[in-house]
């Protein structure tokens, strides 16, 4: 994977991955038309997408544009937010910002699966086990379940939720579908899920999501109590080596920011751009 942020393989690897990033919504979600701008839309019950540039768009969005696309979304009921890659389209950020809206820049890395697998010991999960789930294993409620937790405390530091919040979250997850639809993604071979289990208890788990010979993981979280035991990493070199065996040829992430962004770098994950995403400002 090259650093060289102007070189023609950085392109080709930019643009594939702004092929998946339109693919991808469409196994879920309709994709409404606003001219440069595409707003997805979960078809029942699932996440919620976003707006984002329209594939191959050779008009650069304007503030009218995505003011068009947030009517929309208010109407729709769905969260005003947009996602997309700066260096693919650079002059987005303006126009968002103009309307008001909130940026958030993440390091955007990828891994080139196609290079042979780094020698060496995998990374230790301190004395978890680190395995790929079926749609039916019992332990994808609480995979599903870890990253509400970690998601809730940001960061890398040791936090204080640990089995009794799970238990909880777990409890509450049960009966909301969650599991259900990611089991029926894990069938139907969009989705596939690691987790890191101690004592049959899940401490962390992430995603990824195939599309051709690329894939995007995500949600990788760990149980805010079961921080700094690197199994946010073992987990990670799971799922890229899961997508290396099932033909991915590029893997890629978000990472929340540089701190993360240099554990990441650790499998072989490079920058190569970075992801942004808009939001209203807090209230």
């Amino acid at each position: 994977m090259t650093s060289d942020l102007d070189s023609a393989p950085r392109r080709d690897l930019l643009d594939r991955i702004e092929r998946y990033y339109d693919a991808v919504p469409r196994s879920s979600a309709r994709a409404e038309d606003f001219g440069p701008l595409t707003l997805f839309v979960q078809e029942g019950a699932g996440w919620p997408y976003y707006g984002r540039p329209a594939l191959g768009a050779a008009a650069g969005a304007t503030a009218d544009d995505v003011e068009r696309v947030r009517a929309r979304q208010r109407e729709l009921g769905v969260p005003e937010a947009f996602e997309w890659v700066e260096e693919t389209t650079p002059r987005l950020r303006a126009a968002v910002e103009a309307t008001g809206l909130v940026v958030h820049a993440h390091p955007l890395m990828a891994l080139d699966l196609d290079a042979p697998a780094e020698s060496g010991e995998p990374p230790r999960a301190d004395g978890a086990v680190v395995r790929m789930l079926a749609a039916d294993d019992p332990a994808l409620l609480g995979a599903v379940t870890v990253p509400y937790l970690a998601f809730a405390a940001p960061g890398t530091a040791v936090g204080e939720a640990g089995a009794p919040e799970l238990a909880e979250q777990m409890r509450e997850n049960s009966g909301s579908g969650a599991v259900e639809r990611v089991a029926g993604r894990i069938e139907s071979g969009l989705t596939r899920v690691a987790a890191a289990l101690e004592d049959g208890a899940v401490l962390c788990a992430g995603q990824h999501q195939p599309v051709g010979d690329v894939s995007e993981i995500v949600g990788v979280g760990t149980l805010p109590a079961a921080r700094r035991r690197g199994l946010g990493l073992a987990v990670t070199a799971a799922l890229a080596e899961d997508a290396r065996a099932r033909g991915v040829r590029t893997a890629f992430l978000s990472a929340g920011d540089d701190d993360v962004a240099r554990i990441y770098g650790r499998l072989g994950f490079r920058r190569i751009g970075t992801a942004l995403i808009a939001e209203p400002a807090a209230q």
